[in-house]
């Protein structure tokens, strides 16, 4: 862990060469952007270490922030349900945000919280843990749920849709930053839609048959890997 306070984001806050379980600990008091003042708590990874697909979406949102656990709310439900759809064993799952911070937006005491998109420095904040999580994990598979998810681990220049449903070599994709450690040869990543997306679509039965057939890619790479 850097001893330097002028370390910018959350690099200081991270311990060096820890488990998962260690790392999940110490972003508890991860002051690394300001989105910690609001949020009511960190919201890190869950699944295990030998995880062989990793899913990284954007940040918690309103559920995930009370509850400290990522995509357990509306959105983690269709998750969980397309994962099911694709055949893939949840117990070979890692699930996180780019961002573990809940970032909103709040008319007054007591009204809805609104999620607002984290903005490129709060991802660039928060992405030492996320790297860390990789350093643990190093999977078969990475897909990223949602634009900023997707140029967080593939570059600001990456478009969804343009790319989406097709498999990249990880991290050794042009488009991947440098800082994200080597994996196993032969590992992809993918990019898709956010699960909430489909929530929002006007056609949500087309939106879920979209994401179904991108997810049912990543489970037959996982397959043949």
């Amino acid at each position: 862990m850097a001893d330097d306070d002028t370390t910018p984001g959350a690099a200081r806050f991270v311990p060096n060469g820890a488990d998962l379980d260690e790392l999940r600990d110490a972003a508890r008091g991860c002051r690394g952007c300001h989105l910690y003042r609001n949020a009511t708590q960190t919201v890190f990874g869950r699944g295990l270490a030998h995880a062989r697909l990793v899913l990284v979406g954007e940040q918690p949102g309103d559920v995930e922030d009370l509850r400290g656990l990522p995509f357990v709310g509306p959105a983690g439900v269709l998750l969980r349900r397309a994962v099911d759809d694709v055949d893939i064993d949840v117990g070979q799952l890692y699930i996180t945000n780019a961002v573990k911070h809940f970032k909103f937006s709040q008319a007054g005491r007591g009204k809805r919280r609104i999620h607002q998109t984290p903005d490129r420095i709060e991802i660039i904040a928060c992405r030492p843990w996320l790297v860390a999580e990789f350093a643990q994990l190093r999977p078969r598979g990475v897909v990223a749920l949602g634009a900023t998810a997707a140029q967080a681990l593939l570059g600001a220049d990456f478009r969804v849709t343009r790319s989406r449903g097709r498999l990249m070599p990880w991290p050794a994709s042009a488009a991947a930053p440098a800082d994200f450690p080597h994996t196993d040869d032969g590992a992809f990543i993918m990019a898709t839609l956010h699960p909430s997306a489909i929530l929002r679509a006007d056609d949500r039965e087309e939106a879920y048959a979209g994401f179904v057939a991108d997810l049912a890619v990543a489970a037959q790479a996982l397959k043949v890997s």
